[in-house]
């Protein structure tokens, strides 16, 4: 017995070393980011509603008190659950918010849908942002963002935003752990969700319509699944559906009916539903970037 008991014991105090362990990580990751922001005498933070700029916002604000202001731009491509996070934890914890219209729908270029359209709407969303702050403007990027193509971020170096995150070497595990020590409950394991134009096949225009139809059939999803990796397509052949493998699996059962519904609802729209598949990240449309017309 007294053999059992020791090891039990011994057991708990490893639970409780690798708790304190894992909290003196965070705080090391918590400082790090702190001491890039501190040397801001203010600052903008774009918030998106994503776990990153969210999870930035809050600690800058711990950070810098008065000092910044969280910017907020709608649009079209944004889902309005998202704006309505942004509105909800900013009330909460007294944020000061400004939510500005994104603008960039006026961009014929960025309608056009090309490969680089992202840098067409950071283009907009960051000169909309120097309209209502004259202050330097940071965006929620991090570590994992750099590996991707992301033309975005050539926009944001034209307008010399800058990247907190980034500079504090966080990638996106770390923000979920910061997010986590900062209580931030309903955004900790909040699903990438980029804007709601990615979902358009390159060369297809952008319409508000179309956004408006992805957002409602990915919002049907997460309704009856739950939230993890989805998303509806808009293709030249049609609606593609994309789903995680462990979201089906898990309601295999009901699975076939989910199916049934979602193709009523796709043809409620006149619109045909060709495939449902299972998600894999990186298989939005993008070309290569040797492709993309020089912005």
């Amino acid at each position: 017995m007294s053999v059992q008991g020791g090891s039990g014991h011994n057991r708990r105090a490893g639970i409780e070393i690798d708790r304190s362990t894992q909290a003196s990580a965070v705080e090391s990751i918590y400082t790090s980011l702190q001491s890039v922001l501190i040397v801001y005498p203010r600052l903008a933070i774009a918030v998106s509603g994503g776990v990153d700029s969210m999870t930035l916002a809050a600690i800058a604000f711990d950070t810098l008190g008065e000092r910044v202001l969280l910017v907020h731009a709608m649009s079209p491509a944004v889902p309005a659950d998202a704006t309505q996070r942004v509105i909800d934890h900013a009330t909460r914890y007294q944020w000061p918010l400004k939510c500005v219209d994104a603008g960039e729908f006026a961009d014929e270029r960025y309608r056009a849908n090309p490969v680089n359209r992202c840098y067409f709407c950071k283009s907009n969303l960051y000169a909309r942002l120097s309209d209502v702050w004259d202050g330097p403007i940071a965006s929620g990027a991090n570590l994992d963002d750099l590996g991707d193509y992301r033309p975005g971020l050539l926009a944001a170096s034209e307008h010399r935003v800058v990247h907190p995150l980034i500079e504090a070497n966080i990638d996106k595990a770390m923000v979920r752990q910061l997010a986590a020590y900062k209580g931030l409950t309903q955004i900790v394991d909040l699903p990438a969700q980029p804007c709601l134009s990615s979902r358009v096949q390159t060369g297809i225009a952008i319409n508000a319509t179309d956004l408006l139809f992805v957002h409602r059939i990915e919002r049907y999803l997460m309704q009856v699944l739950g939230p993890g990796d989805i998303r509806c397509r808009i293709t030249a052949q049609g609606v593609r559906v994309e789903v995680a493998k462990a979201l089906q699996q898990a309601h295999s059962e009901q699975w076939p009916g989910i199916v049934l519904e979602l193709e009523r609802r796709v043809q409620q729209h006149e619109r045909v539903l060709v495939e449902v598949v299972d998600y894999q990240r990186g298989s939005a449309f993008v070309h290569l970037p040797d492709t993309a017309a020089a912005p």
